[in-house]
């Protein structure tokens, strides 16, 4: 009986051995998988903003400016909740490849210059690096510094789009207002926009502007202020997808790649610059994560560039990422994730043209480089016919006013000139006397 229990016991014991085995094996190939996935050369991560209050109030607005704590256009204390999330989200993604305490060697972290991106970006670092050991410089407080740079929106050329330097991109959007799409849109809402202008006393609203009178109320109803009567599911449903489609007529709709070369391409263009650079390998090289912080039309820029955009406004603290891997052979990949929903885990985007969703990098560049500009101040310049035909136009309206002009003049004079009687009616009356008698 004792070799019995022996017996039992040592099979128990081996079952267990056999099934901590098994865990291990499990664990460890998860790990691989996982590392497979989340261990890239390099990531690029582009985000929106977080929550924020809205960057105006229409005329009849009931909640104005005093209405917000900071005022318009300021990162909410939910805004900074959602960047802390999407900092600790990347440490997750990124725990097997970036260092778990903050190296400065590691990661650039580059702003808009403005309070709701620059705030966002601290936020977001604060999640993605908790400070540990000796970088705990006040006990308690897990918080620690770390830089984010930023250049004066006068010169910002890299991440706040659309651009308005440009001639040509202004001739296009132009000529994106008499497209068939806008057109119809606004014979179809006609009576809608109407009816916006009337309720909040703006004027001259339109297809590409309407987004604005969206974005306020979104604003509201998020931060539970009470509606005005006039707006109903309906009305936030119109106002939704005109906004939607006006962020695709800022890059799109209308000779969508030649606006992606005059604005997103700018960005793709130095995106591709920095992949191909760290995919060479160098022992110095230490840079794994470049952070942008800026906007929802930097998103959309930038995906229509790659004509991976879908048509949808990118959400508070949504995250574009763009990773570099090599495998065992020396060949490098791209692959793009897009996270737009923090409940579910990022899209894989697959570039239009390449073959499989990570793109080999030769491809990745070849594909992109129609939307990338190579010279933008050239391109942005309107050519000669186009030069010749606004003189044409502006000059045939300088004659057509000058032409008014003289003849009303010539009218006045000879009005002037014309003999009138003081007597006003009489003088016909004489001379119907005269003509009787």
């Amino acid at each position: 009986r004792r070799k019995s229990i022996c017996f039992c016991v040592t099979l128990n014991c081996f079952f267990l051995y056999y099934l901590d085995f098994l865990l291990l094996c499990c664990c460890f190939f998860s790990l691989c998988s996982l590392s497979e996935v989340t261990c890239p050369l390099m990531s690029l991560c582009l985000f929106r903003h977080g929550d924020r209050s809205p960057v105006q109030a229409y005329p009849t607005d009931s909640y104005q400016e005093s209405s917000w704590p900071q005022g318009f256009g300021q990162l909410s204390q939910e805004g900074m909740r959602q960047h802390f999330e999407l900092g600790q989200y990347l440490r997750s993604r990124y725990r097997a490849f970036l260092n778990e305490s903050y190296d400065r060697h590691e990661i650039m972290v580059r702003s808009t210059d403005y309070d709701r991106t620059l705030m966002s970006a601290e936020a977001n670092l604060a999640g993605l690096y908790p400070p540990q050991g000796g970088q705990v410089f006040r006990p308690g407080l897990k918080w620690q510094p770390i830089p984010v740079h930023t250049v004066p929106l006068s010169e910002e050329k890299l991440l706040s789009f659309p651009m308005h330097d440009c001639p040509r991109y202004k001739q296009l959007m132009n000529e994106t207002t008499h497209t068939e799409e806008i057109n119809h849109l606004l014979v179809w809402f006609q009576d809608f926009l109407h009816f916006i202008n009337n309720k909040t006393g703006l004027k001259n609203i339109s297809v590409e502007n309407v987004w604005v009178v969206y974005d306020t109320l979104f604003c509201e109803s998020r931060h539970n202020m009470t509606p005005p009567a006039w707006v109903t599911p309906d009305t936030i449903k119109n106002l939704s997808l005109l906004k939607d489609f006006s962020f695709q007529a800022m890059f799109g709709v209308y000779k969508q790649q030649e606006k992606s070369r005059l604005q997103g391409g700018l960005l793709l263009g130095a995106i591709v610059k920095n992949l191909s650079r760290m995919a060479i390998p160098d022992p110095k090289q230490r840079l794994k994560v470049v952070m942008l912080s800026a906007h929802d039309t930097t998103l959309s820029a930038l995906q229509t560039s790659m004509n991976i955009y879908n048509n949808k406004q990118p959400p508070y603290a949504s995250c574009q990422m763009i990773e570099l891997r090599r495998d065992d052979n020396g060949s490098s990949w791209v692959s793009m994730f897009y996270r737009n929903d923090s409940s579910k885990d990022p899209y894989p985007l697959q570039l239009p043209g390449c073959s499989q969703l990570d793109c080999p990098l030769e491809e990745f560049i070849r594909l992109t480089k129609a939307s990338i500009p190579e010279d933008r101040d050239r391109e942005c310049e309107l050519t000669s016919s186009d030069s010749d035909k606004e003189i044409i136009i502006g000059l045939a309206l300088s004659a057509c006013v000058l032409l008014f002009l003289i003849i009303l003049l010539l009218t006045i004079f000879c009005w002037k000139r014309e003999p009138q009687s003081s007597h006003g009616y009489q003088h016909v009356v004489n001379v119907e006397a005269a003509a009787h008698s």
